[in-house]
């Protein structure tokens, strides 16, 4: 029997270029924070945006006991809840809730999956959705495997068919080192194509890590010097003020590198170190992100303390307040070596960039919440006027803000006015929200949308996420077989530690004051 088709009364007929086609949204771990917190927002803002197919229906998963209603309840708990919600429309909320449909289960039951199946394939028949589903795997990843052989085993992922698809997006962290990483790959493939996985890392759905690429290939002001002939260093920052928020199981087993640097940290600087790709869709994008890392000089185990600094916070004040050190937070062994800090010093061995420095900091505890790429230009080759004339301690720079305050900052010289001639940075801004309102699309909305649409581009590929634990990798088994080491070594509220200060000093620089 058919239902009438998901409305938005305002704003109905909108729709993004490559429509979205009729699907099923299964969302495994559909209790848990991640759902509540994220997933659920981004859908009912889809849905009131009119970006939803008009067939569609979504189907929570997880081992809490939960009916029909009590999921819709949490859609519209979560809804009120969400700072990221930006209109809220009764009409709407309804509407999407009545799609809304529950089955508990073990994620490794197989009579759980039948029952999901018979759910799937009746609501198939009700929304006419065809046959296509897109799974979510909200679940930590020791699960992705299981959840891929059940779902196989059951019949949900067939065959390719012309008029059909399935797809699955899995959750970041992917592994938490190569071997698991590669084994965690073998496995979604054994039962899945390469072009059926989405890896989602939800700083590429962010608007302004994209208006990076815009930055880069739609100004030619920019492309002819982004190179090392004119670019001195490049400065990577992802801060944090918060602690760790009560997740001291997780942190524990996951620190800094494995959190921010292995994903979010070289995403980022993959899309400053690219090559301009010959289009933009999804192979040839996610080809030169992956070149560059794969690019980048490998830090052999010998060589981790010239090119890597870890760090774990103490006690401190941050925004005025007292704050306990790492240890003290529940969860947290008291002799804890799990770094909350971290700072790389990495090298691209490639034309582009050879002899330019990329120097990556992460941590808890600092004393604001920023994410900045900074690119630091080369010193003129001959300055005509005396040192005492000129007042430019940070020479060029081009400021590329990420969150909170997004937008971007060209610092040049320009002269005081008066008598006497005297060069003063000065800064041109551009300033995200007052140019174009507030950032109008969460990242889980973007990326949840391009699944739908069958878009990879901003999703991350198996060899992309193995060439980053490459990378990683024998700085995490040094730092793991040399525990003998002085934490916590800074005070939350600060930089982080001494160590992390000489690592710009002995290149003769410094890290920005942020």
């Amino acid at each position: 029997m058919a239902t009438a088709e998901l409305v938005n009364p305002f704003r109905e007929g909108l729709r993004l270029e490559g429509a979205t086609h009729p699907c099923q949204l299964i969302i495994f771990g559909a209790s848990g924070d991640l759902t509540k917190r994220k997933l659920l927002p981004a859908i009912y803002n889809l849905a009131q945006a009119a970006l939803l197919p008009s067939s569609f229906a979504v189907i929570g998963f997880a081992r809490a006991q939960m009916s029909d209603q009590q999921f819709r309840d949490l859609l519209r708990e979560a809804v009120a809840a969400s700072d990221e919600v930006r209109v809220r429309d009764e009409a709407i909320l309804s509407n999407l809730a009545e799609r809304f449909y529950y089955v508990s289960g073990d994620f490794h039951e197989p009579a759980s999956f039948k029952t999901l199946k018979t759910h799937v394939e009746e609501l198939d028949q009700r929304y006419g959705t065809g046959g296509n589903r897109i799974f979510y795997t909200a679940t930590p990843a020791s699960l992705y495997g299981s959840i891929a052989q059940q779902l196989h085993d059951c019949g949900l992922t067939p065959a390719a068919q012309a008029n059909s698809f399935v797809r699955i997006i899995v959750e970041k962290p992917f592994g938490r080192d190569l071997a698991s990483a590669k084994t965690l790959n073998a496995e979604l493939l054994t039962y899945l194509r390469e072009d059926q996985i989405y890896r989602i890392d939800h700083y590429l759905g962010k608007e302004t890590v994209q208006n990076i690429l815009a930055l880069r290939f739609a100004n030619t002001i920019f492309e002819p010097i982004w190179n090392r002939r004119y670019v001195d260093s490049v400065q990577i920052t992802v801060a944090e003020s918060l602690g760790i928020e009560g997740r001291g199981n997780f942190y524990e087993e996951t620190g800094v590198v494995r959190d921010v640097i292995q994903n979010h940290a070289l995403q980022l600087l993959s899309l400053v170190g690219m090559e301009p790709p010959t289009t933009f869709d999804a192979r040839d994008f996610r080809d030169e992100k992956i070149r560059v890392v794969e690019a980048i000089h490998p830090i052999a185990y010998d060589q981790v303390e010239t090119y890597a600094v870890r760090g774990q916070y103490g006690p401190g004040f941050v925004a005025g307040q007292r704050v306990p050190g790492y240890r003290e937070e529940p969860n947290v062994a008291r002799d804890s070596i799990t770094s909350t800090y971290a700072a790389f010093k990495l090298m691209v061995d490639n034309w582009r960039w050879a002899g330019v420095p990329f120097y990556v900091r992460s941590g808890k505890r600092l004393p604001k919440r920023v994410t900045e790429i900074a690119i630091q230009f080369k010193e003129v080759p001959h300055l005509p006027f005396r040192k005492s004339q000129v007042e430019m301690p940070e020479g060029n720079v081009l400021a590329l803000r990420i969150q909170p305050d997004e937008g971007v900052t060209l610092k040049f010289g320009a002269k005081v006015p008066g008598p006497i001639m005297r060069i003063r940075s000065v800064a041109m801004d551009f300033d995200y929200g007052a140019t174009f309102g507030s950032e109008d699309a969460s990242p889980y909305e973007r990326l949840i949308l391009d699944c739908m649409k069958g878009d990879q581009t901003l999703f991350d590929r198996a060899d992309g996420v193995e060439a980053a634990w490459a990378l990683v990798d024998p700085v995490l088994h040094y730092w793991e077989e040399h525990r003998n080491v002085n934490f916590p070594n800074y005070a939350a509220g600060t930089w982080g530690p001494p160590e992390a200060d000489a690592l710009l000093a002995r290149d003769g620089k410094s890290w920005r004051r942020l």
